[in-house]
């Protein structure tokens, strides 16, 4: 929902001169700056090693909705995948920013009954602590998303019907998918003032 739209973003722009995509399934996608990466296990990043020098901006746009799978797959989702990304990125390219998708909620006491809140704040905690010399994440609340797409449950059906409405209510509790991911991108590219970045955060961003 966002990433590929982020995905293009750095495709079409002049400032960045390589992308190397992380990927569950080939997308068939081809462009003269892509070099697309199948993997298998998002635990083990051994394999793609001489690719991470010199890196100037990660972003993590991975993740999986509270419910769709059994307690442990979602933890290990939310906190295992970012994290040993991380690792092993800041071996080679400490330099780099992480720009990680979290979500609105995210506790980093770690303390929340909430999984998702839980184990986002978790990340957080640990991406923030890892070495890198920028770490930036996002807090959307309500993403619509721009391009069609079958929702993934009756709240988030209901919640697209009734955006115009969420819209309504300001700029702590909706944006657009196309709003977050160019905001990731100009964060990711021109750093931030700010680590943690909320709705509001986010869409300031783009008045900048």
């Amino acid at each position: 929902m966002t990433g590929g739209i982020l995905l293009q973003l750095c495709l079409d722009s002049f400032e960045v001169k390589e992308v190397v995509s992380l990927v569950r399934e080939k997308t068939n996608q081809q462009h003269p700056k892509l070099t697309e990466i199948v993997l298998d296990d998002f635990t083990d990043y051994t394999s793609i090693e001489s690719l991470l020098p010199d890196l100037d901006v990660v972003f993590y746009c991975l993740g999986v909705y509270t419910g769709a799978v059994p307690t442990d797959a979602f933890k290990k989702i939310t906190v295992q995948y970012p994290f040993e990304l991380a690792k092993t990125v800041v071996k080679y390219s400490p330099q780099a920013s992480f720009c990680l998708l979290s979500g609105q909620g995210a506790d980093r006491t770690e303390k929340s009954k909430l999984l998702f809140a839980r184990y986002k704040g978790e990340i957080e905690n640990k991406l923030s602590q890892i070495g890198f010399e920028s770490f930036y994440t996002f807090r959307p609340g309500y993403i619509y998303p721009v391009t069609p797409r079958k929702e993934p449950n009756f709240v988030y059906r209901v919640s697209r019907l009734l955006y115009p409405l969420i819209k309504l209510m300001g700029k702590k509790y909706s944006l657009t998918s196309v709003q977050l991911a160019s905001a990731m991108f100009s964060v990711g590219m021109n750093g931030f003032s700010k680590e943690i970045l909320e709705n509001q955060d986010i869409l300031s961003v783009l008045r900048h």
